[in-house]
């Protein structure tokens, strides 16, 4: 099967050219498909929208929220031209859950496969599920970034939405090799979620924590390959569709979370859940998601400047020696940011925090995690 038997036109084409967007606005730039066979050959980010939400519980849903983000993305304007867009429409509603998950994996899996990064505007944060199916069915293996208030293991619920992360962290066999869990809320997570999966060597961060360390994000984020964000990370001033909580990330926060993802070089999808055009205010969330698909794209540009990291030449070299472990960090000329070598000689992601503490005579916490998980 085609992608197109996948596949509907994006319904707000011809309204955002009634709206007559000037040449430099993203909607006169952005490659949409019209209702041909799609063809994404030339383009490296693609917009997918998926407006499913029976696993919240709601059986019909609100078929307009990929396209209402849209509408503001296309306004916005095109400050990227080495980052080429295309916009894939919305995958079609399955008879049943089960066959919008599949739909859905089949799409990004093809669109993965060649070489394009996923945006995914999606419906309830369970879509999640059948974004890392795409990778798991042809077994590969993934680190997971998931940025959200709630941690979805809730086994007492029957929603999809509230325990989706059971299956992918627990089924086997498993193709995720490490997750980390970003901005969660302490009064919404029962303590022994964590201990659990701290005993996996999973990461978690708490929203406070983020907030005052945000740069320490970033080498969380550019290992990743899947990235999925449920809008109620962010506090409920900054977006009303957003209920969970008065408190979370504010609007930049979440901007510079969306850049750092950007910035991976790893990274082949990334979905934006849980957005409903009913509860909104103003389209104050749909603009806010518009703009942090803006600076992923401005991260994504960032990120074509890196040189890989056997061109040494383009990299400041530091070897240091903390806790009779001998390592070598690496600064990169162009982005300043850091990597960090392991005893086996492979480089993870690290900050400049993490040097300091080396030449200091510290173990980085980081480079422990990555040790204990062997």
């Amino acid at each position: 099967m085609s992608l197109q038997d996948f596949l509907q036109p994006v319904s707000t084409y011809e309204l955002s050219h009634d709206r007559g967007f000037s040449d430099g606005q993203i909607g006169c730039h952005i490659a949409v498909w019209e209702g041909a066979d799609p063809d994404m050959s030339t383009a490296d980010v693609v917009l997918l929208g998926v407006a499913e939400e029976r696993g919240n519980g709601r059986r019909d849903g609100e078929p307009g929220g990929p396209d209402k983000i849209r509408e503001h993305f296309y306004a916005s304007y095109y400050w990227h031209p080495e980052v080429r867009l295309a916009d894939a429409g919305n995958v079609r509603r399955g008879a049943t859950l089960q066959d919008t998950y599949a739909a859905l994996r089949h799409v990004v899996q093809e669109l993965t496969g060649a070489g394009k990064t996923v945006v995914i505007l999606g419906g309830s944060h369970d879509l999640t599920l059948a974004q890392y199916q795409a990778y798991r069915d042809r077994k590969q293996l993934i680190e997971v970034s998931c940025i959200d208030a709630l941690i979805d293991l809730n086994t007492d619920s029957p929603l999809k939405a509230d325990n989706f992360l059971l299956s992918m962290l627990t089924e086997d066999p498993n193709y995720i090799r490490h997750y980390n869990h970003i901005g969660f809320q302490s009064y919404y997570v029962h303590p022994r979620m964590l201990e659990t999966l701290d005993k996996l060597h999973f990461d978690c961060y708490r929203v406070g924590r983020v907030r005052e360390q945000m740069e320490e994000m970033e080498p969380v984020i550019r290992h990743s390959d899947l990235v999925s964000i449920d809008i109620s990370a962010m506090a409920n001033s900054y977006a009303p569709a957003a209920r969970i909580s008065p408190n979370g990330f504010s609007g930049e926060d979440m901007c510079q979370l969306t850049r750092f993802a950007g910035l991976s070089n790893r990274l082949s999808s990334i979905g934006i859940y849980g957005y409903r055009p009913s509860l909104d205010r103003d389209d104050l969330t749909a603009r806010q998601i518009a703009q942090m698909l803006w600076y992923f794209i401005d991260g994504r540009q960032k990120s074509f400047q890196e040189a890989p990291l056997e061109e040494r030449d383009h990299y400041n070299e530091f070897h240091t020696v903390f806790g009779e472990v001998e390592s070598t960090f690496l600064q990169s000329k162009r982005t300043g940011r850091w990597w960090m070598q392991l005893p086996d000689r492979t480089y993870i992601a690290c900050s400049y925090t993490d040097y300091v503490k080396a030449s200091n005579n510290d173990i980085p916490e980081r480079w422990f995690r990555a040790q204990e998980r062997g």
